[in-house]
């Protein structure tokens, strides 16, 4: 007998269970998987690079940095090398490895640290040479202040008590450009005086890795080959000129011969207060590490930089950001440093 055809209701019916039922696979009607998320959606990650964090200055500048970075949404990876050039590109390298989207950092050689520069550019990655410049290489910004103008405020304020006398020297590392720049600032102010024959530079020496216990021995032999004949002394930071105050405190002349440091630091102004240092030159670090992290932070969006200032680092002029430090003196101490919150009334009057 045939069999009769079923009724096309119930052919719709069984088609529309098969279709609801669980265990079939449905390829149409999965969702699609989108495209990867754009970069922009990522938090966006920066690396710094640093130096060292053996001086109070860059301990103060990879905490407010890492703050800066931060309130802007975006990740900060921090690396320090604490003055060994290979261990710091050796980080640098791990950075940019780790996918970072703007390389920031602070030199310790300003020559050698061009690698870095070479290797993140390959990966596609922008750098920031923060405070202190990197040589001969296409560097993308550089961020610091006038080190030039930090010079020359050391010395119009030296010059101002001393129009005349002996002048010590005491650089920082020659591997800083930083160095470099401060030094000529000095002697822009100084050379009228050395041509007329009123200063005579007696002692000029540069401060390996800018340590205290280096500029020390620097100071001890300038004291020694001069027969102590010294009526002021320009040392490139405060951490050095801490190191030619303890000099001159063994030989009973500390306080007696004005001495001009620079960034402030806590036991600088604490001499200040003392008397055995005459002045340092304040560069609030609070505006240049929140500059660079703003500064960063628009780079990694591929946001236009506009740099109003060129800086040559011997194979480029470098799209630059200089901001204005500030002469300090026991005069202006209270409305500066401990205005701006950099140290507390208690801390710098010991109180």
């Amino acid at each position: 007998m045939k069999q009769r055809a079923k009724p096309i209701w119930l052919l719709g019916i069984i088609l529309l269970l098969v279709a609801c039922s669980p265990d079939t696979e449905r390829e149409s009607i999965k969702p699609e998987k989108g495209p990867p998320s754009p970069k922009e959606e990522e938090p966006i990650r920066i690396g710094f690079s640093m130096d060292t964090l053996l001086e109070e200055r860059w301990l103060k500048d990879r905490d407010l940095f890492k703050e800066a970075v931060e309130a802007l949404g975006a990740e900060v990876e921090i690396f320090a090398a604490n003055g060994d050039d290979a261990l710091q590109i050796s980080q640098a390298e791990r950075l940019i490895q780790s996918g970072v989207d703007v390389l920031v950092i602070v030199p310790h050689n300003a020559e050698a640290t061009a690698a870095i520069v070479h290797k993140a550019h390959l990966a596609g990655i922008q750098v920031i040479a923060y405070d202190r410049l990197v040589k001969n290489s296409d560097l993308d910004l550089y961020v610091s202040f006038d080190n030039e103008q930090v010079g020359e405020m050391q010395a119009k304020a030296i010059t101002e008590l001393v129009p005349k006398g002996n002048y010590v020297i005491i650089g920082g590392a020659i591997t800083d450009n930083n160095a470099h720049l401060l030094k000529k600032g000095v002697f822009k102010v100084l050379r009228p005086y050395i041509e007329n024959g009123d200063i005579n530079i007696i002692y000029d020496q540069w401060t390996k890795d800018w340590t205290p216990v280096n500029a020390n021995a620097n100071m001890e032999e300038a004291l020694r080959t001069t027969n102590l004949q010294i009526d002021a002394v320009i040392a490139a930071n405060d951490a050095t000129a801490g190191g030619v105050i303890e000099a001159l405190e063994a030989k009973g002349l500390a306080g007696q011969i004005p001495v001009a440091g620079q960034d402030a630091d806590l036991a600088g102004v604490q001499r200040i207060v003392k008397g055995t240092q005459t002045m340092t030159v304040y560069k609030p670090i609070h505006m240049l590490s929140e500059e660079v992290a703003k500064l960063a932070v628009s780079m990694a969006k591929g946001e236009n930089i506009n740099a109003g200032q060129k800086v040559k680092n011997g194979k480029i002029e470098v799209p630059s950001v200089l901001l204005t430090p500030i002469p300090v003196n026991k005069s202006n101490l209270n409305t500066t440093v401990i205005t701006d919150g950099f140290h507390s009334e208690e801390e710098v009057y010991q109180e």
